[in-house]
């Protein structure tokens, strides 16, 4: 019996402002269950029916981080890409993976289980400063330090299970709340073990050089740290003539979205298009370094 079916957000937004094409070359960064993908799929398969019959669009998996992506596409041979930078439930579902504090797992929360520190590393080595900073940064959580304090206190913590009865025993749920007191906590980890932030940097930097000129980038982002990069990256393109902005403040879902789809209550999507100037950007964004972690 198959799961529940998959719902890409904004959806109908995407390919009006990527506007697929016949003979187009689209990229989505974020594959996950390929909701994007797919429907970009069918669009251009219903542009080719009209002269071509059946054909099919070809498609290429590629398995790599956004910081890999000037490497793996030739520069200036895309005229779309699109990235939602939500998790994928599939990684929130699955117990082993230790993304949610729903399922007593290992602290693992790599999204490529192949190399990197585990969250559990993250939480057991490094000093109470650090984790009060990156809770406090990444997860916008204002009992950072009491947190911290607890984390470091109760180790070693080996499951998801183990940390969530911490945090909520040092910060519990007020009335106000409407999220389970772990959950910052967990974001915050989620996005140092994985470097989220430093790979969208990435991913919007090689984006100008990937895309033709005239070629489209539409980016979805679920919280402010995500969406101010992308706004940042947009504006100071759009200054140095690289972009032209096509959302002048970001596309959000409407009620009848939401309704039918809650996560898309908090997806923000910003678009652009690649302009024909030979524009440069030479701003960096500085990254914050986190305490060496030992293995």
């Amino acid at each position: 019996m198959s799961g529940p079916r998959h719902v890409p957000v904004l959806l109908e937004h995407v390919l009006d402002l990527v506007q697929v094409r016949r003979g187009g070359t689209y990229v989505d960064a974020t594959l996950g269950l390929a909701g994007h993908a797919g429907a970009m799929a069918r669009r251009s398969l219903e542009s080719l029916r009209e002269e071509l019959g059946t054909e099919a669009p070809q498609v290429r998996l590629v398995p790599q981080a956004f910081s890999d992506m000037a490497t793996v596409l030739e520069s200036a041979s895309l005229d779309g890409l699109v990235a939602d930078f939500g998790v994928s439930s599939l990684q929130l579902d699955s117990a082993h993976r230790g993304f949610s504090f729903r399922l007593d797992a290992p602290l693992d929360m790599r999204m490529d289980t192949r190399s990197g520190a585990t969250a559990g590393q993250v939480v057991n080595q490094a000093d109470e400063e650090d984790l009060a900073n990156l809770i406090y940064e990444l997860g916008d959580e204002r009992r950072s330090r009491r947190i911290a304090r607890a984390i470091v206190r109760a180790r070693p913590i080996a499951t998801t299970g183990e940390l969530a009865r911490v945090i909520s025993a040092a910060a519990p749920a007020m009335k106000s709340d409407t999220i389970h007191p772990a959950t910052r906590t967990f974001q915050a980890l989620r996005i140092r073990v994985n470097d989220e932030l430093g790979e969208i940097r990435s991913l919007l930097q090689s984006a100008p050089s990937l895309l033709k000129a005239g070629g489209r980038l539409a980016v979805i982002s679920f919280h402010s740290l995500e969406d101010r990069l992308v706004k940042d990256a947009l504006r100071d393109g759009a200054h140095a003539g690289v972009w032209d902005v096509l959302t002048r403040k970001p596309v959000t879902a409407n009620d009848e979205e939401v309704q039918r789809n809650p996560r898309a209550r908090s997806a923000k999507l910003r678009a652009a298009v690649r302009s024909a100037a030979t524009g440069s950007l030479q701003r960096q964004t500085p990254v914050r370094r986190w305490a060496k972690l030992h293995r």
